[in-house]
């Protein structure tokens, strides 16, 4: 049996998963270097994980295979710990988004919000837009034509 979430912990899945989706340089563009001060508890470090599926969505779980992805944890001065598990293989992609996950825990979380966090959801909605899109220009929609015997 699962354990209700908080709103906070379910804030915080969400940030961290919009990140974890977010295009590196999507990210990297918002948050321009010089990064803010942090020390590196786990430096971004690669590595795989085991995807699982289930058969039509909620059978026995099996195992698809294996994706590449990097990991980051760190702490700002004021104690606040970020952590970023990411798609691939960047590192710079797995530091920002610790980054922002140990900034959404201080008093620089609205500006975040306003200036990274919504701009990649705004993106990441668009993404979704153009392939549902896709998708749709490839329907193939079948009719009947009326036959004389069926009259």
């Amino acid at each position: 049996m699962q354990t209700p979430r908080s709103d906070e912990t379910a804030a915080r899945q969400g940030w961290m998963g919009l990140l974890a989706r977010a295009d590196a340089e999507t990210l990297n563009r918002l948050m321009p270097a010089p990064l803010a001060a942090h020390s590196l508890l786990r430096g971004p470090e690669i590595g795989a994980v085991m995807v699982q599926g289930r058969t039509g969505g909620t059978g026995d779980a099996f195992n698809i295979g294996e994706m590449t992805v990097t990991r980051c944890s760190l702490q700002l001065p004021g104690g606040e710990v970020g952590h970023a598990v990411v798609q691939g293989r960047s590192a710079d992609h797995a530091r920002r988004a610790a980054l922002v996950d140990a900034l959404m825990q201080t008093e620089a979380a609205a500006g975040l919000r306003l200036h990274v966090l919504d701009p990649l959801a705004h993106a990441e909605a668009a993404r979704a837009r153009r392939r549902a899109a896709k998708a749709a220009a490839t329907q193939v929609e079948f009719f009947t034509l009326l036959r004389g015997e069926d009259a």
